[in-house]
């Protein structure tokens, strides 16, 4: 289970030599966030396009490839994305993992479901819900809807969002305050798309911080097992 850090008090940040992230685009928001707190190295930050969990082949090549990337400049890599983000359509036994196992020694994923769950734990979801059903955003949903939501029609709008009460924008970076300043029409736009209604809820990025130095824990372990040559 990752433990919890107090930002204001731990120190605590990836070895920004040796780690190297690869992430869905969908997540730059938070982790240029922490780039700029000092916690990652920008430099060695790799993005697949936002979206890509509709057009699986294009997925799996830019993963591959920002892998292949990542590798050459870093010992070890970080991967950023959910267990069931990419499924091979002709092998479902083939999901991320199996990408990260393939692309060698010294890879591992964060232990998430989806971006979702990596800045919000199920317990606290439930939480937040308070008995509702409600349709999770990130920042990233947000800031690339056209990306995420390819090719969406009404009907395909109203299949989705229609069994849920509200869409809640986990919001780590106070994306929601600045669109109610900036442009408040977009986010009455982006209810009237789903159909129900859209708010924020205030979320840290300790449980991502987590997660990750989860993520380099495992590797150094598997560092250690591999010289000891158990």
């Amino acid at each position: 289970m990752p433990i919890y850090l107090n930002c204001e008090e731990e120190t605590v940040k990836l070895d920004a030599e040796a780690t190297a992230i690869v992430s869905c685009g969908t997540l730059r928001p938070e982790l240029t966030r922490l780039a700029e707190e000092g916690f990652l190295n920008r430099e060695k930050l790799f993005f697949t396009a936002p979206g890509l969990h509709e057009r699986m082949p294009m997925l799996e090549s830019q993963l591959t490839k920002r892998l292949e990337q990542a590798k050459a400049v870093s010992k070890r890599v970080i991967v950023v994305y959910g267990k069931l983000c990419y499924v091979d359509v002709s092998d479902p036994y083939r999901a991320v993992d199996a990408l990260c196992a393939e692309a060698g020694s010294n890879v591992a994923r964060v232990k998430a479901a989806n971006c979702v769950d990596m800045l919000a734990d199920e317990a606290m979801r439930e939480r937040i819900a308070n008995g509702s059903k409600v349709y999770w955003f990130t920042p990233g949903w947000i800031l690339y809807w056209n990306a995420v939501f390819y090719e969406w029609d009404v009907g395909k709008y109203n299949e989705t969002f229609g069994r849920f009460d509200r869409a809640i924008l986990l919001d780590p970076i106070g994306l929601y305050d600045r669109m109610l300043e900036e442009e408040p029409e977009k986010i009455l736009e982006l209810s009237d798309r789903m159909g129900i209604p859209f708010e924020s809820y205030f979320v840290s990025l300790d449980r991502l911080k987590s997660l990750l130095l989860d993520a380099e824990s495992s590797l150094d372990q598997s560092s250690v097992t591999e010289a000891s040559g158990e």
